[in-house]
């Protein structure tokens, strides 16, 4: 079953000829392992096939970058965003739109994470130790954690001793518990999924802690879809109901309670923030 939902950028162009009806591309940033973000998203791939009557078929990309140019050159027809990512591929293309988010996205948090023997309890403690972020495109990896440190006094560049980035949240889990760095910030959805599956050893790593909400994860389209197979996808989010089994183990993968409608407005708040850290080009 996954392995028809998954295809390389490369094979997907070349296919598109030989169909009469084009396939619905999805792509998501790679804000954990690979093997994670398949296994969360081949059954809404099916779901969202049997919904739209196309075939569904997932794009990997190595890095964030690759999602929002995909996107805003029409490469992708649909892809899993943060809310950075979202304003730049907004700032890129200014008719890609974000279609619905989950519930918990309208209030998101980061945590702040240490390493339990290094000492560190509070923000002031992370001063002249090294800290990572995950990619350097992550809302909740580092836009975020970024913007609150910022308003705290805490300047990364000139208070840390070294500022690495592990590409992922996991990653800065694992980083942090090995104690390659002493401290981290990721996705606190991320954080209580790991806790959840027992992949954290809280003897090892402790949550210092946690930011005030704001906007986050979205669905957007690339523009110029046409709006009869936008308004099947929006539909098919929001129907999606915990009471139905199947739909049930859709949401727990996307770690949803319920998919809700989102609109442009809502990530005026993370450019605001992107164009203080100096962060959009």
């Amino acid at each position: 079953m996954l392995k028809k939902w998954i295809l390389p950028l490369t094979a997907l162009f070349a296919s598109l000829g030989a169909s009469a009806i084009e396939p619905l591309r999805v792509s998501a940033i790679p804000d954990e392992a690979p093997t994670e973000l398949q296994r969360k998203f081949a059954p809404l791939g099916d779901y969202l096939a049997e919904q739209t009557g196309r075939e569904v078929v997932f794009v990997p990309v190595n890095d964030y970058a690759a999602v929002v140019e995909a996107l805003a050159a029409g490469k992708i027809d649909m892809a899993w965003l943060g809310g950075f990512t979202y304003v730049q591929a907004h700032r890129r293309a200014n008719g890609v739109i974000p279609l619905v988010q989950r519930a918990e996205d309208a209030q998101f948090t980061s945590k702040f994470i240490a390493n339990a023997d290094s000492g560190i309890e509070t923000l002031a403690d992370l001063k002249g130790k090294d800290f990572a972020f995950g990619s350097p495109s992550s809302t909740s990896g580092h836009l975020m954690p970024r913007h609150f440190l910022a308003e705290e006094g805490i300047n990364p560049e000139k208070d840390f001793a070294h500022v690495a980035f592990s590409g992922a949240h996991d990653a800065t889990v694992a980083w942090v518990a090995s104690g390659k760095v002493p401290a981290g910030a990721l996705n606190a959805s991320v954080w209580d999924k790991l806790l959840e599956e027992g992949k954290v050893d809280t003897k090892k790593v402790k949550v210092i802690w946690t930011t005030p909400t704001y906007f986050d994860y979205n669905w957007t389209v690339r523009g110029g879809m046409d709006p009869a197979l936008q308004a099947k996808i929006k539909q098919a989010f929001l129907k999606l109901d915990p009471k139905v089994p199947a739909q049930a183990e859709i949401l727990k993968l996307q770690r949803a309670s319920r998919f809700i409608e989102t609109k442009p407005e809502n990530y005026q708040g993370i450019e605001a923030a992107a164009v203080q850290a100096d962060l959009l080009k």
